[in-house]
């Protein structure tokens, strides 16, 4: 895995840099490619020849996969993208935060507040009344009162339940429609007088 990272310039000095980058190194002018940070990490100094531009390294708002190809058909990742190195004209000012707030692509434009979930809306008072509830109930129990705690809990839900309703019995009453092809006694009546 190599380490990677975006090198974001404006259009003036991109132009300047292929024309570098095109350019036969053999060539006698001494034009240079340099980047310098200072002591922070964070702000820097992007020189290209003899003139100087300021840079500042940023958090990007999510990872960015880098990928490579020999044969144009198998793509091997390479590294993944966290940070851009933001270079500005002379003229611009400095970002105010670490974070860049707009993804590489107009579409994760302020992705942060756009695509990523947002914490709930917690009430501070409700969240300290249940740490305090569940602070207590870890204190007040030990190993011998959790059993304890736990045959009183299925008495009171067994006490709880209510029964369930049983069902009502019909009396025996011949069915009339099962019943119509038969004689008025039954088999039972026949078995007991041959016995």
């Amino acid at each position: 895995m190599e380490e990677q990272f975006i090198l974001r310039v404006p259009p003036s000095i991109a132009e300047r840099i292929e024309q570098l980058l095109n350019e036969d190194p053999s060539s006698s002018e001494d034009k240079s490619l340099d980047l310098s940070f200072t002591e922070d990490g964070r702000s820097g100094t992007f020189m290209i020849g003899d003139e100087r531009f300021p840079a500042s390294l940023l958090d990007l708002p999510c990872v960015t996969e880098s990928y490579k190809t020999y044969d144009d058909s198998v793509l091997i990742k390479t590294a993944d993208i966290g940070q851009m190195i933001l270079v500005r004209e002379g003229n611009d000012n400095p970002p105010d935060t670490v974070e860049y707030r707009h993804g590489l692509t107009p579409p994760m434009r302020d992705a942060r507040r756009r695509r990523f979930r947002r914490e709930p809306d917690l009430n501070p008072e409700v969240v300290q009344r249940v740490e305090n509830d569940l602070c207590n109930i870890m204190r007040s129990r030990g190993p011998e009162a959790s059993v304890q705690d736990e045959d009183a809990d299925e008495n009171v839900r067994n006490a709880s339940k209510k029964p369930a309703p049983t069902p009502q019995t019909k009396p025996d009453t011949p069915d009339p429609a099962n019943n119509a092809g038969e004689a008025e006694g039954s088999d039972s009546d026949e078995s007991d007088e041959s016995s």
